[in-house]
C-alpha cells in the first residue's frame, strides 16, 4: 500500500534549540540554515525560516536558538512554552554533555511541564575520538526508556554537513505526523484511540458490510486516501505480508480488520506514520483522535433561554441503533453491548460524569430505551457538539447540519403561553438532607434508601415522561447543591436555561422549609432582575413523616402570596410519589404560569403599570387635544370662505 503525507492542519512548526553551551547548537542552525558549512557562528543565532519546500510536507520551520546561561533562563523557558517541538543537543566528544540529558536538561524539560516532542542530537560527530565510539542505540537506548518523551535520535556535523538536514526533518515530521497518540511504546501496539479510529474508518470502507475489505474496497480506499489506485500485483503483495504475520488478517473475501490494523502498526514501526495519518485526516480525525470542527457544524450564537434538541430523524436512526443492538430483544442494553456501539469513538462518552448513571437502567444495571434515549437529550443539552461526533462514531450517516432543532426562545413562549420543546430542563434546589436525590433517584426507578450521602457537584437524572394524550417528553432533572447555588445565581444567564425549577424540603423540619423558602425568594429575585423567570414548585417531601405544623402554614402563605401552585407533598420512601414528573412537565409547557414574584417585583410591576397607565392618559390627551385643534382650524376655514 503506498504511502502518503497527511495534510495537517498547522501552517508553520515551530522548533526550539536547548543544550549546554559548547554543545554546538549555533552552528547546526547556521548550517541547516545556509544548507552550508558554517565559517562563522553568533552566539546565539538569530530566529531562522527554513523555507516552504525545504521538506517535502511544505510546512516552515521556524528554529529558535537559545542561551543556557543562567541569567537568561526566563528567556529560555518562555521559548519552551511557545515550542511546537525541542531539538536537545550534546557533543559527540564531551561525555559529560551527554550525562547531562538525563541528569539535568530532560528532569527539567519535564518540570516546565514541556509536553511536546524532543529530539535529541548528539553534534560533532567528527569530532569524537574513536575510544568514544558507541552505537547510537548503546548511547541513547536506556535514556530513551527512561523518558518516552523523546521521539528520536540523531548524530550531526555542522562541520561535515552530516544528517544535519535530518534533524529538522525529524523535529518537523514528530508535530506534524507524532507518535504519541497513535502508538504505545511499553506494549509496543497500537493505542485504544488509535485502534477505535480505524476500525471506523475499516467499517465506512467496508461497503458489503461483510466483515472484510474486498480488493475493490481496498483499491477504492486506496485512492480516497492517496488519489492513486492499487495495482492487482500490490494488492497481492499487501496480503501476503499481512498473511505472514498475521494469520487471520486476510480470509477468502479479503482483508479483515485485524489485517487492517496490522498494516497500520507496521507502518508505524517502520517509521512510515505519514502514511496513518494520511488516512486519519482524510477521514476527519486531529491529532487528538477526535473528529475536526470542520466536520461537526453545531449551532452557534443562541440566546440564553433558547436550548438544542435533537432532530426527529436523528432520534429514529438512535432508536435503530438501540434495537441492533438490543440482541435478545429485552428492551434493554447491556454495558458490554453498550460499549459495542460506541467502539469506533475514541471512548464511551457516557463513562464520566455527568453522564454516569443519568439514564434509566433495569435492576441488573442495563441500560433501557428510555434511558439510551435520554443520555442522549442530556448530552445534546449540555454538550452538543460531543453529541453530534459521537453520532457520526456510531454511523450516523445523514446530513450533520440537520441533526439538531434549536428551540424558540423562552420570552416568545411566555408570549404565546405555550411551548413547543420536547426536552425540558427542571433544577431541583433544596436544603441539605430534604430528599432532593431520593427525589432523582425515584425518577430513575431506582430504590429508595436510608443511607444520605451528601451530594457535592451537580448531579443529573433524565427520563421519558408520558403525558396525556400519549405525548411523550424528556425531563433532565438537575440537582444543584445547597452549596453550589451561590454559583449558579451569579451568572444571570445561566438561569435562562432552565425550564423549571423545583424547591424540596423536609416537611417535619421547620428548617428545611426556611432554607428552601429563602433559596425560592433567591431564585425569584434573580428572575426578576434578569428577566429570566421559571416557573417554581415547592416539593414537600417526606410526607410519610409527622409534618410540622408552622412548615405546613407558612409554606401554604407563601406559595399564595409568591402566586404559585401550593405545596406538593410526596414520600419517596413509601412511593407516593404524587404524580410528580407530569406534572413538573405540566409546568414546564406552560411557561407564563408558576413564576414566583416577590414584594419588590410585585412593587415594580405596579410602578410600571402606573406609568404606563400615565403615558397612556397623557397619550390620549394630546390625541384629544390634536383632533380638537384639527377641527377648530376646519371650522375657521369654513367660516371665513362664507365671509
Amino acid at each position: 500500500m503506498p504511502g502518503g503525507l497527511g495534510s495537517s492542519a498547522r501552517t508553520s512548526v515551530r522548533v526550539v534549540v536547548v543544550g549546554d553551551r559548547g554543545t554546538g547548537k549555533s552552528s547546526l542552525i547556521s548550517a541547516v540554515a545556509s544548507e552550508s558549512i558554517p565559517e562563522k557562528v553568533p552566539p546565539v543565532h538569530p530566529p531562522t525560516r527554513l523555507p516552504l519546500d525545504f521538506y517535502p510536507d511544505r510546512v516552515p520551520v521556524t528554529i529558535i536558538d537559545t542561551s543556557s546561561s543562567l541569567e537568561n533562563k526566563g528567556k529560555l523557558n518562555e521559548e519552551l512554552k511557545k515550542a511546537d517541538a525541542v531539538v536537545l543537543t550534546y557533543a559527540c566528544n564531551q561525555p559529560m554533555s551527554l550525562s547531562r540529558l538525563s541528569s539535568y536538561w530532560l528532569p527539567e524539560l519535564r518540570s516546565l511541564e514541556v509536553k511536546v516532542p524532543i529530539i535529541v542530537a548528539g553534534c560533532k560527530l567528527d569530532l569524537r575520538s574513536e575510544h568514544l565510539a558507541m552505537s547510537l542505540e548503546e548511547v541513547m537506548g536506556p535514556i530513551m526508556q527512561q523518558f518516552r518523551e523523546i521521539e528520536t535520535c540523531v548524530e550531526c556535523s555542522a562541520t561535515t554537513m552530516i544528517q544535519v538536514p535530518d534533524v529538522f526533518y525529524y523535529a518537523q515530521k514528530a508535530v506534524l505526523h507524532p507518535t504519541g497518540p497513535l502508538f504505545d511504546h511499553d506494549s509496543q501496539g497500537l493505542k485504544q484511540r488509535c485502534v477505535r479510529a480505524l476500525k471506523r474508518i475499516f467499517i465506512l470502507c467496508d461497503q458489503d458490510m461483510d466483515g472484510v475489505l474486498s480488493d475493490v474496497e481496498l483499491n477504492d480506499f486506496q485512492v480516497k486516501c492517496f488519489n492513486a489506485p492499487l495495482q492487482p500485483a500490490e494488492i497481492v503483495g499487501v496480503k501476503r505480508v499481512v498473511q505472514e504475520k498475521q494469520l487471520d488478517g486476510v480470509n477468502d473475501l479479503g482483508l479483515t480488520l485485524n489485517g487492517f490494523l496490522f498494516l497500520h502498526a507496521l507502518f508505524i514501526e517502520k517509521g512510515r506514520l505519514e502514511t496513518t495519518w494520511a488516512v486519519l485526516r482524510k477521514f476527519g480525525y486531529g491529532d487528538d483522535l477526535e473528529l475536526r470542527d470542520e466536520f461537526l457544524p453545531v449551532p452557534t450564537k443562541l440566546a440564553p433561554d433558547q436550548s438544542v434538541e435533537l432532530a426527529s430523524e436523528a432520534v429514529e436512526f438512535l432508536r435503530g441503533i438501540f434495537g441492533l443492538y438490543d440482541i435478545d430483544n429485552d428492551g434493554a442494553v447491556r454495558p458490554t453491548e453498550l460499549e459495542d456501539i460506541f467502539s469506533a469513538a475514541p471512548e464511551s462518552p457516557w463513562d464520566e460524569a455527568p453522564y454516569r448513571d443519568a439514564g434509566e437502567k433495569t435492576v441488573l444495571g442495563n441500560l433501557t430505551l428510555n434511558g439510551f434515549l435520554s443520555e442522549w437529550a442530556l448530552m445534546t443539552l449540555l454538550d452538543p457538539r460531543r453529541t453530534l461526533a459521537n453520532l457520526i462514531y456510531i454511523g450516523y450517516g445523514g446530513d450533520p447540519a440537520s441533526v439538531f432543532h434549536v428551540t424558540r426562545r423562552k420570552s416568545t413562549d411566555r408570549k404565546k403561553q405555550r411551548t413547543e420543546r420536547n426536552v425540558f430542563r427542571c433544577f431541583v434546589f433544596g436544603s441539605k438532607s430534604a430528599g432532593k436525590s431520593a427525589l432523582l433517584n425515584s425518577f430513575l426507578a431506582r430504590p429508595f434508601s436510608e443511607n444520605y450521602y451528601p451530594t457535592t457537584c451537580e448531579r443529573y437524572a433524565a427520563n421519558v415522561v408520558d403525558q396525556l394524550g400519549g405525548t411523550k417528553k424528556t425531563l433532565i432533572l438537575q440537582e444543584i447543591p445547597e452549596d453550589g447555588v451561590k454559583k449558579v445565581l451569579s451568572s444571570k444567564e445561566y438561569m435562562a436555561t432552565c425550564d423549571v425549577a423545583l424547591f424540596v424540603y423536609d416537611s417535619s423540619v421547620e428548617h428545611s422549609w426556611k432554607r428552601t423558602k429563602e433559596l425560592l425568594v433567591e431564585v425569584a429575585r434573580q428572575g426578576e432582575i434578569s428577566g429570566h423567570g421559571v416557573p417554581c414548585l415547592l416539593i414537600a417531601a417526606k410526607d410519610d413523616l409527622d409534618p410540622c405544623r408552622i412548615t405546613v402554614q407558612d409554606s401554604a402563605m407563601v406559595s399564595q402570596e409568591m402566586g404559585i401552585e401550593p405545596p406538593i407533598h410526596l414520600s419517596m420512601k413509601v412511593r407516593d410519589s404524587n404524580n410528580i414528573f407530569s406534572r413538573i412537565v405540566r409546568a414546564a409547557e406552560h411557561p407564563h404560569l408558576n413564576i414566583p414574584e416577590t414584594e419588590v417585583g410585585k412593587s415594580r410591576k405596579r410602578y410600571r403599570h402606573l406609568v404606563n397607565s400615565s403615558l397612556m392618559f397623557v397619550s390620549v390627551g394630546a390625541a384629544v387635544t390634536i383632533v380638537g385643534l384639527a377641527a377648530y382650524r376646519a371650522y375657521a376655514a369654513r367660516r371665513n370662505a362664507s365671509a
